[in-house]
């Protein structure tokens, strides 16, 4: 007894996992191994991708860092929920938001009001998740590090791929999107990296 396949079976491989094609990938790859055959052995890092971007500020395009201040970093999750999900975190690292003090808390909060500003001008998306992950058991990735993130939605934005095939499509590459960013941040006066 023959059964059609499921969408993104071959009809010749019935088991066969689903496709995805992401031809984008490949000039990213490339781009991956030539950076790795120029750039000599790795630099010893903090355990922070935060506080190394913070003490680094000439890799800022690299790190896709969109504003600079004295005391914080807005810039560009490079494992995204969302095309344009931005993180915010101040230059002094703490695991808790108690740890600050008041008036580094009420700072965070400032910056935090500047990307979703920052955030609305250049994507006008029709919604905005806003929170911060405290400690490894509520989903910290850098635990040691708190850090604010601003995801933009829009409906329909997680849709049949997300759900059946466990699969995040984000349609456009952290380059471009900082581009966009950037642009916006300078119209807004902001600080550029």
């Amino acid at each position: 007894m023959s059964t059609a396949p499921t969408p993104g079976q071959s009809p010749t491989q019935p088991d066969a996992a689903p496709l995805l094609q992401a031809p984008w990938r490949l000039q990213y790859l490339e781009k991956l191994d030539e950076m790795e055959k120029t750039s000599g052995p790795p630099a010893a890092g903090s355990g922070s991708f935060l506080l190394d971007a913070w003490r680094d500020p000439a890799r800022d395009a690299d790190n896709h860092v969109i504003v600079r201040t004295g005391t914080a970093l807005i810039m560009l999750n490079a494992f995204p929920y969302a095309n344009g999900h931005l993180l915010v975190a101040l230059g002094d690292p703490r695991p808790r938001l108690l740890d600050y003090t008041p008036e580094q808390r009420a700072d965070l909060w400032r910056h935090v009001d500047l990307a979703m500003d920052l955030l609305e001008r250049t994507l006008q998306p029709q919604g905005v998740n806003v929170g911060l992950n405290q400690g490894r058991a509520a989903g910290a990735g850098v635990p040691q590090h708190l850090h604010v993130h601003l995801v933009p939605r829009w409906g329909g934005d997680t849709n049949f791929i997300s759900i059946v095939g466990q699969v995040r499509v984000i349609p456009s590459s952290l380059e471009a999107m900082g581009e966009r960013f950037r642009a916006m941040a300078s119209v807004m006066g902001l600080r550029r990296s």
